[in-house]
């Protein structure tokens, strides 16, 4: 009787130790937090897909819409969006933005713009070093083309 409760004791102890290990190796691997930004290198923007859909009027182009996202003081690498038509409009906060060579111009919530294919986007910064400042923007894109492509050199 006793090695009978010893042996359902040391069972109990080993399934509990095997669902324990599978339970841990289940897990996904903590997150690695963000890097702190540096005084040289200014916090970036993040894109928050919304939705991606084949025009079905339209061959070979896709509609995408996206949140865009600049914490305090962020600022964009200047880039592309290839042959996309692009439309922002700003929810939140206020965006500093210079397409190619026209002036700098600064939207803030309600307003929008927009960027016509093979323009060179040379500024996007949220004006603001306290408040974030969110973007909805838009693209009609080839399909599969990707939808920004930086150029840091620029």
């Amino acid at each position: 009787m006793i090695g009978m409760r010893v042996a359902g004791g040391i069972l109990a102890l080993a399934t509990l130790a095997g669902a324990m290990a599978c339970t841990a190796a289940d897990q996904p691997a903590p997150a690695t937090p963000p890097m702190p930004a540096t005084a040289s290198q200014p916090p970036t923007e993040t894109l928050t897909p919304l939705l991606q859909q084949a025009l079905p009027n339209v061959q070979g182009k896709t509609f995408t819409s996206s949140i865009v996202t600049f914490p305090p003081g962020a600022r964009a690498v200047p880039h592309r969006h290839g042959n996309a038509f692009v439309y922002a409009y700003v929810l939140e906060g206020s965006v500093r933005s210079q397409l190619d060579d026209q002036p700098v111009s600064t939207f803030r919530t309600g307003e929008n713009w927009v960027e016509q294919p093979g323009a060179h986007h040379v500024l996007t910064e949220n004006v603001s070093s306290t408040e974030q400042a969110r973007l909805l923007v838009v693209f009609v894109a080839d399909t599969g083309a990707e939808l920004k492509v930086d150029d840091p050199h620029q």
